[in-house]
């Protein structure tokens, strides 16, 4: 009576053990990652039906929030649209063997972490998360998905793999006098942020590119080229394998404004 008493009290334990015990979510891979972000990776340009070709291609974007909402780079986005000859600003997405255009309104400008936002009529997009400051950290693997060289390689998504190399100041201060120019003082003026360094190689296309969590897909920061040609190093003729990362903290904050 006794033993069976006790392999039921025994049977009892090892069962609540094992409904306490859930195993860890396992991470996705990086190609299921990139299958699943590379629907939310558009192109950026504008349409003009009298030009040749129509559609001009400026960079990349990526869908955030309920898939209306679209960041880049601020230097991607037109200065001014020719509306005398109905210009349009608007995302560029693959359609076939072609390219579909759909237009777009500048809601949202952030020329100093050189960021934009974009917002779509129509259909939701889908769209990434993203995550928060405190998930980088320098040694963090992460990859970067958008259109290298843009519509001369041909307007398919292109996924990179990045090491977190370093979380710098957007530029350090010149040696030398003589080395500084009227972008640099200006740059020296505003307000200090840091950016993410990477050890990976992007290209002029790749501006606006979303920086994600190869595990999760959250992403991290926002791919920039402007810092790299004018204020970091000439990677644009001469790609060294060195890119910067507009930390996505800024890109949260344009999109509470």
């Amino acid at each position: 009576m006794l033993s069976k008493l006790f392999a039921k009290k025994l049977a009892a334990v090892v069962l609540v053990a094992l409904a306490c015990h859930v195993a860890p979510a396992a991470a996705a891979t990086l190609p299921q990652t990139v299958a699943a972000v590379k629907p939310s990776i558009v192109g950026i340009g504008t349409q003009m039906q009298t030009r040749s070709p129509a559609i001009v291609f400026s960079g990349t974007g990526f869908v955030v929030g309920d898939g209306l909402s679209v960041i880049t780079n601020a230097h991607v986005v037109p200065n001014e649209l020719d509306g005398a000859k109905l210009e349009k600003l608007g995302i560029v997405v693959p359609d076939g063997a072609g390219v579909r255009f759909r237009a777009a309104q500048l809601v949202g400008l952030d020329r100093q972490h050189d960021l934009a936002h974009l917002r779509l009529e129509g259909a939701p997009l889908p769209a990434l998360r993203l995550g928060n400051a405190g998930m980088a950290a320098e040694g963090q693997a992460l990859a970067f998905t958008g259109f290298p060289l843009g519509m001369v390689l041909g307007l398919y998504p292109a996924t990179h793999r990045a090491l977190l190399a370093a979380i710098t100041p957007v530029m350090q201060p010149s040696l030398s006098a003589r080395r500084l120019d009227a972008r640099a003082v200006a740059q020296l003026q505003r307000s200090p942020f840091s950016i993410y360094q990477l050890d990976g190689t992007a290209y002029p296309g790749n501006s606006g590119s979303p920086l994600y969590d190869p595990d999760t897909g959250q992403v991290l920061g926002v791919i920039n080229m402007v810092f790299v040609k004018g204020l970091k190093e000439s990677a644009i003729t001469a790609p060294s394998g060195i890119t910067y990362a507009i930390p996505v903290r800024h890109v949260q904050e344009l999109l509470d404004r």
